[in-house]
């Protein structure tokens, strides 16, 4: 059998999570397309404006990907960490000023590199749970730029 380094997966992830946020390598995404270089263009206005007839703002889009990662991160720091209403992102943030746009996507770096960080201290990937759920970080990440970025075609 043979296995993966665990150094190798962190730092293949890290790279990842980065194209996905901040940094185009040529991985996956097409340069001036991640997450933050595409946040920098939205205006708050446009940010508030819903994706489709019963779909959510592009401020509830980002907003929900900075709450995922502050769960992810609270709950495998502390395991018992209690259940929270993940619908309330989605009821709750639709129009917003500039002032409040501006403080989601702080929100959003934030908890960004809270994950980094998390990701740096895990000594090890012990089993496919683990290795799950950081590919599930970069999935749901990638996922919602992606609806992001294909919303801003149908705004502009």
């Amino acid at each position: 059998m043979s296995q993966i380094d665990s150094e190798h997966f962190t730092n293949a992830l890290i790279g990842l999570l980065d194209e996905t946020m901040d940094h185009v390598m040529g991985f996956y995404l097409d340069s001036g397309t991640s997450l933050f270089e595409t946040l920098a263009g939205i205006s708050a206005e446009e940010a508030s404006i819903p994706v489709g007839g019963k779909c959510a703002t592009l401020a509830a889009q980002v907003k929900h990907v900075a709450f995922y990662l502050d769960m992810v991160e609270k709950s495998v720091r502390n395991p018992s960490y209690n259940r929270v209403d993940w619908g309330e992102v989605w009821r709750s943030v639709s129009v917003v000023t500039p002032q409040e746009w501006k403080a989601i996507q702080a929100e959003l770096r934030s908890n960004y590199i809270r994950i980094l960080v998390l990701i740096k201290d895990l000594p090890a990937w012990p089993s496919e749970a683990e290795i799950g759920g950081a590919m599930g970080v970069l999935a749901h990440t990638a996922y919602h730029l992606g609806e992001i970025r294909q919303a801003l075609c149908t705004l502009r």
